[in-house]
């Protein structure tokens, strides 16, 4: 856990920088992902466990968590369980992504992928690992939070990561490639499950956390959808435009793979003309929670405007 007096807070009379925000909350989930796995025998899946998960990335969900949280009334200290946890599923997801059966990949964040280090096998058992780990670390972390609360995260948690959200997604991604005619509304679903899905769990479990109302629930809900979607979106254009030094990872792989994406759809300019609409409803969702938002709509925002 991470002691209170660790629990750094943004200066609400100064001017909210997003730089600043993003660093310091970066920080503290580094600190508290190192200290979640400890390497005890056997040394070898908690080493790939950890390989992975500390591989470095935007931490961008788990942050998306505590902010959450924080701006329905809760504190970091009984958000930050969940928040790591959500790192873990999405590291578990990246592992299993890059495997030959899937994206086949050789480097993710500018190093090689946990199967190259480790072998599939190995990386195979890390993802499962790291995936059960999850919602135990949850159920048994989460302090000062009631028992209902914690059970409700789980089982949203579940269903978002499950075959309801992002396995789902995953399985019409792979059914689809090599397809030239993807519709529309199969490349939404399944990149409302299997990138959106996640996103959503890590804001409305903060919110669930911090007893948050269903209309708050709700309007978060939406504003998370949004952002999700216009992520992948992003990442698709990306995968076009960015070189590989910049992406840390194989660049016009949606490409040789025959993907449908939103620019193949819809041209460059137009995505990001999408993404940006995406990103505009997104914040007037929480346009009523004021200046306690600011973290929210930065990091949607930075979301359309990030590089890699």
């Amino acid at each position: 856990m991470v002691a209170a007096d660790n629990l750094r807070r943004i200066d609400s009379k100064t001017e909210f920088d997003l730089s600043i925000y993003l660093k310091q909350r970066k920080q503290l989930c580094e600190e508290a992902l190192e200290k979640s796995i400890p390497v005890v025998y056997p040394e070898k899946i908690y080493e790939a466990m950890r390989y992975s998960l500390l591989a470095g990335g935007k931490r961008l969900r788990p942050i998306l968590c505590l902010a959450t949280c924080e701006m329905t009334g809760g504190n970091i200290e009984m958000a930050i369980p969940t928040a790591c946890a959500l790192e873990m599923i999405h590291t578990m997801s990246l592992i299993h992504d890059d495997l030959p059966a899937m994206d086949n990949d050789d480097y993710r964040r500018g190093k090689l992928t946990n199967h190259k280090v480790y072998g599939e096998d190995v990386a195979i058992l890390a993802g499962d690992a790291l995936l059960t780990y999850a919602f135990e670390y949850i159920a048994s972390q989460t302090k000062n939070v009631a028992a209902d609360r914690v059970l409700r995260v789980i089982t949203h948690l579940g269903r978002a990561v499950g075959a309801a959200g992002l396995v789902g997604g995953q399985i019409v991604d792979l059914e689809s490639e090599g397809k030239l005619d993807v519709s529309i509304d199969t490349l939404n679903f399944i990149h409302n499950h299997k990138t959106a899905a996640l996103l959503e769990a890590c804001v409305v479990c903060g919110a669930i956390l911090a007893d948050a109302s269903s209309v708050d629930l709700q309007r978060l809900s939406r504003y998370a959808q949004n952002i999700g979607l216009a992520f992948q979106i992003v990442d698709d254009i990306l995968d076009i435009t960015a070189t590989q030094e910049e992406l840390g990872k194989t660049a016009g792989k949606d490409i040789a793979a025959q993907k449908v994406t939103y620019p193949s759809i819809w041209g460059l300019e137009e995505s990001r003309l999408k993404a940006q609409k995406l990103i505009q409803e997104a914040c007037e969702e929480l346009e009523s929670y004021g200046e306690k938002a600011n973290p929210l709509i930065g990091i949607a925002n930075y979301i359309t405007a990030r590089k890699h």
